[in-house]
């Protein structure tokens, strides 16, 4: 094997053949040209023999008897098994190569915290259990607390919310509450543009009217935009830090000392959370709530792997506005702290994000995790994840343009746009090629502050020579689009799927199975 700019390629030989283009199967080798699952079973037959019943249908179900068939495909066991587990060959996963999402924070999930998840105790236990009999799981959930506290230097933190945006809005809702408390009706939160999208969605659905503020040549928010729109009606500012744009905000103490002057409350998303953790506690910069994505910082699984777990800690002036339950440690050990004790508690409380507690799970992961790390561990994960961040922003940056390059380091993604592509190139061409190379895409066209983004995130979880062959094949990419080379327009070609018309997909979707035989029977 030898290694140059595009990658990890095999040496040829002069014995070497072109194969066939086309096999009789579609398929290359042993992936699969997998077909639906309606175009494989017949909608006529059952892959299961069920006994003959005596009483008719209408009879037993009362009336609820369907009248007609509903095409559902007919497959045996092996078949149906064999269809998913092809299907399962074709996804990309963290556990197959590098994630590069950037804003996504997509690392490698120890197998440790896996394997603590799934002890006896932890994985079967259900929340209408008596609380004398789940002790060991509260006291989870009151150490993991602990550690989330400490490490952002906040004043208490509420562990329900299931994700980032139900962390956002469990902020929000304090706020509110705190303002109501006081006879407030402050009705404006601001949202600069480095900001998720996920904020001005959630102040919106609380029901404040959202407003922008722009970011400065460096990326970063403009302080004085900031400081000018400021008044009696600002109930908040929902910032990013680190922004999407990669970037830390240096003015962050100035930023929260102004809006807490204004008599406004400060938001900080802090899914980035991994580039600072251990490095920076946002309690001291003057925020009041954050949410933290324990499926990114803390390496619990991340989307279809999850769910999700999104802790909101907040400051002293918000922490009697927190939402029930908690867990609080007493003389006989661990409590749930619900709403008929509210009182002595949260007096203040706006109530429930959920039903129950939290994710139990998602606990389990993120403690093993921290505990694995240790407060210097913790530390090293936010120092490799900005060093492999800036390894890639500068490996890239003589053939991609990197906007905020010269704004300094950048934290744990770097950003790029499509500026310098031959004309009738666009960043869409390179991240399908990517897929041809073996690689997810980066994320394509966000922050929008950015035209024709490349957002990448490598996270501290990669090694060097792993990030060593995704950059060739992104400079290979890259130089393919300058040089005009018209075969991108086609890309990925060795994907099972060729490129999609994805606007008439989101526009126009097929949401539901006709079979021709049962259309045609209906007609």
């Amino acid at each position: 094997m030898t290694i140059n700019q595009s990658g990890w390629k095999p040496e040829m030989t002069s014995g070497d053949q072109q194969g066939p283009t086309e096999t009789f199967t579609g398929a290359r080798a042993l992936m699969r040209d997998e077909a639906l699952i309606f175009e494989i079973g017949s909608t006529d037959t059952t892959g299961v023999d069920f006994g003959e019943v005596e009483a008719p249908a209408s009879d037993r179900l009362g009336g609820l008897a369907r009248n007609r068939d509903i095409g559902l495909p007919g497959l045996s066991e092996p078949e149906t098994v064999r269809h998913y587990t092809r299907l399962s060959r074709q996804n990309y996963a963290i556990d197959t190569g590098i994630f590069p999402l950037g804003s996504c924070t997509m690392k490698h999930n120890p197998r440790l915290n896996e394997r603590v998840a799934r002890m006896p105790g932890f994985a079967d236990i259900h929340p209408l259990q008596p609380v004398d009999t789940v002790q060991g799981a509260l006291e989870v959930i009151h150490q993991l607390s602990n550690w989330l506290v400490t490490l952002t230097g906040m004043h208490s933190v509420a562990m329900s919310p299931k994700a980032g945006a139900h962390g956002e809005l469990c902020g929000i809702l304090a706020i509110r509450a705190a303002l109501e408390a006081r006879g407030d009706t402050r009705e404006v939160i601001l949202v600069p543009e480095s900001a998720h999208g996920t904020n001005p969605a959630t102040a919106a659905f609380a029901g404040y009217k959202v407003e922008g503020i722009p970011a400065n040549g460096a990326g970063r928010v403009d302080l004085e935009a900031l400081k000018q729109r400021l008044g009696p009606d600002v109930a908040a500012v929902m910032i990013t830090n680190p922004n999407t744009c990669g970037l830390f905000e240096p003015d962050m103490k100035a930023i929260s000392d102004a809006v807490h002057a204004a008599g406004g409350f400060v938001y900080c998303d802090g899914a980035n959370f991994n580039a600072i953790v251990g490095r920076v506690r946002p309690g001291d910069l003057g925020v009041d709530a954050m949410h933290i994505n324990l499926h990114k910082t803390f390496s619990t699984p991340h989307g279809g792997g999850g769910p999700g777990s999104g802790p909101v800690v907040f400051s002293q002036a918000l922490t009697p506005y927190a939402p029930l339950p908690f867990v609080e440690k007493t003389a006989d050990g661990f409590q749930l702290v619900e709403e008929e004790t509210a009182e002595e508690h949260h007096a203040r409380s706006f109530g429930r994000m959920v039903a129950f507690h939290g994710q139990m799970g998602m606990f389990t992961r993120a403690l093993s995790y921290m505990l694995s790390h240790g407060a210097d561990g913790l530390k090293q994960v936010a120092e490799d994840a900005v060093l492999n961040a800036n390894y890639v922003l500068r490996s890239l940056s003589d053939v991609l343009q990197a906007p905020f390059g010269d704004s300094g380091p950048c934290m744990h993604e770097a950003l790029f746009s499509d500026k310098g592509l031959a004309e009738g190139f666009s960043t869409l061409d390179i991240a399908k090629a990517l897929i041809d190379e073996g690689y997810h895409p980066m994320t394509m066209y966000f922050p929008l502050v950015v035209h024709g983004a490349m957002l990448i995130e490598p996270t501290e979880t990669e090694s060097k020579a792993g990030l060593d062959q995704f950059i060739g094949a992104v400079r290979s990419v890259v130089e393919r689009a300058k040089a005009g080379d018209e075969t991108l327009k086609g890309a990925p070609w060795y994907a099972p799927r060729r490129r999609l018309d994805e606007t008439q997909a989101a526009r126009k979707p097929v949401l539901v199975w006709e079979d021709p035989n049962l259309v045609q029977a209906a007609e």
